[in-house]
């Protein structure tokens, strides 16, 4: 017939009936309109056609999703999330307002609010993007939705077969890699190998039908291009005048600061600690201190996906979906003798789980009712080959984690806090039912979301302590090193964060058909925001006037004044920190003109008000704080590199929290408004469409968005400027 039905779409089909004899055949005949006269918001459809042919590197379905205009990506999520992760802002939102369902149910990490795991694009049937006026049935994200299915099996058996190869022979290389022992610049080793396939067919004819696919990567990567600079023989003897010469400094001369003459310091004055580590560096033949290196960057991934559906009957279906994905990546420092800086780069052992369940039942010709019932389960297992820690270089400073210790020296090398062991784990279990009624000129549509998740976040990026050299005492960080003069350190206990929580949504829905050129599009949603429960209680509020009032905390006797834990008077019930929100009511509404009543020509406007709910991760600021991980932020301690403490006594770790707990100097605390509000997005659109001939039509949009009440840190005692004249406290 030419009509196609895609993803999350209620066409109009104007169709032509003949009145015919008794011996005369009836035909009825209609085409996929181009033009959408029905809907108010805009939406986009990037079927199988594009998903599987058009190029694309990696083969990440999430990078069509810019195809759908008013969309740019903006980050990837980092080592503490699922890979596979993106950022994007569609028509303005924030990058993390992107609502993903597939096969119906909710496909979002709720640790960092993007997509979970996408399926590889050979079992991905089709998706809509829908960027601004989204219907009351879109909630917990605000500012677009994406829309996916999987493939199903038929009638036939159909399969594939695919082989995807990337190799370093075929490469051209890199002009700043390390000359190898034929003189040669080495590559980069690459080969990267995906493979995998698809198959689907019947199990019982017109009753039961199969799909399933698997896709597997294997990437061996050894880029020979790494540069980092280190202490040469002449730095670690005090002489810095080739280092600081305009050879090694892009054509500018450099001169150490902090009362040093002639770009050279006297070895006496090096820290042992600083010494201690750069003797574990490589060596720089180089008098700038260059090194050139070659790392790895090796991993294994897969994804499998099944899918069974039943037709039980004309008007009942059932299927279930199961899909796993895992990475597996070895870290790159192998230990020993191996080049330490190359434990940047950590291991990984991943895994994801995603089961959807599905039931579709049709109540005679105006009726349809859709239970979705689902289970999301991620874990990521971050890891490091140990390499030395505070302990090991004569610091005092109390390690909670051997082996490892974050450290940033910028323009010379780093080996970054997202490099240390941390393990996170998240469940998510969801059941949502959705009722359609077709009364009249009215589509209704009612219907409920509820889900639970549970998560326990494990991370050590500050157990060994954050150290930071930015060359503030000499000019150079290197020098600042030898030195021991480190601008900051940041130290405390490993994060423990376990999360609970819950999300209820309910909403209503009318697509009124007003007249044969006009419809209005009605929604309104309610989804109360209950925040996110820490059950160890690892949570806290501060009340300013309980601080000017110098009232202390009766859980934590010894906690600055102001700061409220559970259990103490003036702290909301729960384990929260917030006060729940119930008054969160969502208005949409839109309007549809089919300008000349033939299809051929729509304006289309909607306004639409959203909010967004914020990631499980925000309680990491908590749970790091003291008394619970004992966070303190040092800045340029007398003490030096050696002895970061020295000024308040000696390093107070490792800390026991209970009831009499002291508080360390220094310590870092940030605190949540316990009557903060969910972030809000508007958002707003006019559409003009226009079809020409059969198979041409065009469209113009003009998007607006608003957002506001977004969560960020703030300062409640930040400095005042007061001028560049003579001090007024003096």
């Amino acid at each position: 017939t030419g009509i196609v039905l895609q993803v999350a779409a209620t066409p109009a089909i104007n169709v032509v009936l003949a009145v015919g004899s008794l011996e005369e055949t009836v035909s009825v005949e209609g085409s996929a309109p181009l033009v959408d006269v029905k809907s108010a918001g805009i939406s986009d459809v990037v079927d199988n056609e594009r998903i599987v042919e058009l190029p694309l590197q990696g083969r990440q379905v999430t990078d069509l999703i810019v195809l759908a205009g008013a969309a740019v990506q903006t980050g990837v999520v980092g080592t503490r999330n699922f890979s596979g992760g993106v950022n994007i802002s569609v028509a303005g939102g924030v990058p993390t307002g992107v609502g993903y369902l597939l096969d119906g149910a909710t496909h979002n990490s709720p640790q960092s609010n993007v997509n979970l795991p996408m399926p590889f694009p050979d079992a991905l049937q089709e998706f809509r993007v829908q960027t601004s006026g989204l219907s009351a049935q879109n909630g917990m994200h605000a500012a677009a939705s994406v829309n996916a299915i999987t493939k199903s099996g038929t009638n036939n058996f159909h399969g594939i077969g695919f082989e995807f190869l990337r190799d370093h022979r075929l490469n051209s290389k890199s002009p700043f890699a390390a000359i190898g022992a034929d003189g040669k610049r080495q590559d980069d080793g690459l080969r990267r190998n995906q493979f995998g396939g698809t198959i689907g067919g019947p199990i019982a004819r017109d009753k039961l039908f199969f799909f399933g696919g698997y896709q597997g990567t294997r990437l061996r990567f050894r880029p020979a291009d790494q540069i980092a600079f280190v202490p040469s023989a002449a730095m670690l003897a005090g002489d810095f005048t080739a280092f600081t010469s305009p050879a090694c400094n892009g054509g500018r001369q450099v001169n150490l600061g902090g009362g040093f003459i002639g770009n050279r310091i006297n070895p006496a004055l090096f820290s042992p600690a600083g010494m201690n580590l750069a003797r574990r560096l490589p060596t720089a033949t180089d008098p700038c201190g260059q090194i050139t290196y070659a790392t790895t960057d090796d991993s294994n991934e897969g994804q499998g996906i099944g899918r069974i559906d039943y037709q039980m009957t004309a008007d009942h279906s059932v299927f279930g979906r199961y899909m796993a994905t895992f990475v597996k990546k070895a870290p790159a420092y192998q230990g020993g003798s191996d080049n330490v800086i190359k434990a940047a780069n950590s291991g990984l052992n991943n895994l994801a789980h995603a089961l959807t369940l599905g039931d579709t039942m049709v109540f005679g010709p105006t009726v349809v009712n859709a239970i979705r019932v689902a289970y999301n389960r991620t874990t990521v297992n971050r890891y490091n080959t140990r390499y030395f820690d505070p302990s090991d270089l004569g610091i005092k400073l109390y390690p909670y984690v051997r082996g490892q210790m974050a450290i940033q020296i910028p323009g010379a090398w780093e080996i970054p806090a997202g490099s240390t062991a941390a393990f996170f784990r998240n469940n998510f279990y969801q059941a949502a039912d959705d009722l359609t009624v077709v009364r009249g000129s009215h589509q209704l549509g009612i219907g409920g979301n509820f889900a639970y998740w549970n998560g326990h976040y494990n991370s050590s990026s500050r157990a060994a302590g954050i150290w930071i050299f930015d060359g503030s005492a000499s000019g150079l960080g290197l020098a600042d090193l030898l030195l021991g003069r480190v601008t900051s350190v940041e130290h405390g206990g490993p994060q423990d964060v376990p999360i609970r929580s819950n999300y209820l949504g309910f909403y209503g829905q009318d697509t009124w058909r007003a007249s044969d050129h006009v419809t209005l599009n009605l929604g309104l949603r309610w989804e109360p925001y209950f925040g996110v429960n820490v059950d160890n209680n690892a949570v806290y509020n501060f009340n300013i006037d309980n601080f000017r009032r110098g009232i202390r905390s009766k859980v934590f006797v010894n906690a600055p004044a102001g700061l409220l834990y559970p259990g103490d008077d003036g702290f909301p019930s729960g384990k929260t920190g917030l006060n729940k929100q119930w008054t969160n009511f969502s208005p949409r509404a839109g309007v549809a003109w089919d300008v000349t009543g033939d299809g051929r020509m729509a304006l289309r406007a909607s306004y639409a008000l959203a909010y967004d709910f914020m990631s499980s991760d925000y309680h990491q600021i908590n749970s790091s704080a003291p008394p619970f991980g004992n966070r303190s932020l040092i800045t340029d301690p007398p003490g030096r590199m050696d002895d970061p403490y020295a000024a308040v006594g000696g390093d107070p770790d490792p800390i026991v929290t209970n009831r009499d707990v002291t508080y360390p100097a220094f310590g870092s605390f940030g605190t949540m408004n316990p009557d903060i509000n969910s972030p809000r997005v508007q958002n707003w659109n006019v559409t003009f469409e226009r079809q020409f001939g059969a198979t041409w039509g065009v469209a113009a949009s003009c998007i607006g968005s608003y957002s506001d009440r977004l969560w960020a840190q703030a300062s409640i005692n930040a400095g005042i400027y007061i001028g560049l004249g003579a001090c007024p406290l003096r």
